[in-house]
């Protein structure tokens, strides 16, 4: 049996990098669309921020390449196929989404997190790592939606998962959903 791929998707604050932890836990090998960034980030000198992430998520597809993160880290995925299952963190755009499933077929599932806009603001402003204010989310989802083809990769997800309850709740779900590959 092949194996295969799953591509967590979600708005900021949602949930997918608990979900993705959980896949790495099990064993499988995690590619995240989001070191793309934060090495072009590191590469142009700047510091990391929300603004400055923005703007070179943005940049990069200003070639008219919305499928250019796909594209940078698809080699990577193709490697680590080799030997394991391999889990894909903040895959973005439609375009990127396209790119892959043509590449990988029905060897790739896509699932998606989703959570109460409130709640995904409430945990944003409190996380360690990059904490946004309630303007940079809004800021963040308006740039996801309306720069970066966030919505369609969410809407054509194979399976959802609500993360709306505690933490231990949603990694059971997620539990659940991995233990499906099992079968």
């Amino acid at each position: 049996m092949a194996n295969k791929i799953v591509a967590v998707v979600g708005m900021c604050g949602a949930g997918k990098s608990v979900a993705t932890s959980q896949f790495v836990k099990k064993g499988w090998t995690r590619i995240y669309f989001g070191d793309v960034i934060m090495n072009e980030v590191l590469a142009r000198n700047l510091e990391i921020t929300e603004a400055n992430e923005r703007f070179v998520r943005e940049d990069l597809r200003k070639s008219g390449d919305l499928a250019i993160y796909a594209k940078k880290i698809e080699p990577s995925i193709r490697e680590a196929l080799k030997s394991n299952n391999v889990v894909v963190e903040s895959l973005y755009a439609w375009s990127e989404y396209k790119y892959l499933k043509e590449i990988y077929g029905n060897n790739m599932q896509v699932v998606a997190i989703v959570a109460d806009h409130q709640l995904r603001v409430d945990r944003l402003k409190t996380r360690d790592f990059r904490p946004l204010t309630e303007q940079e989310v809004k800021s963040r989802d308006y740039s996801q939606i309306e720069n970066l083809e966030q919505g369609g990769s969410i809407a054509i997800a194979d399976h959802y998962i609500i993360n709306n309850a505690c933490k231990s709740s949603f990694i059971k779900k997620v539990n659940e959903y991995i233990k499906s590959f099992e079968k």
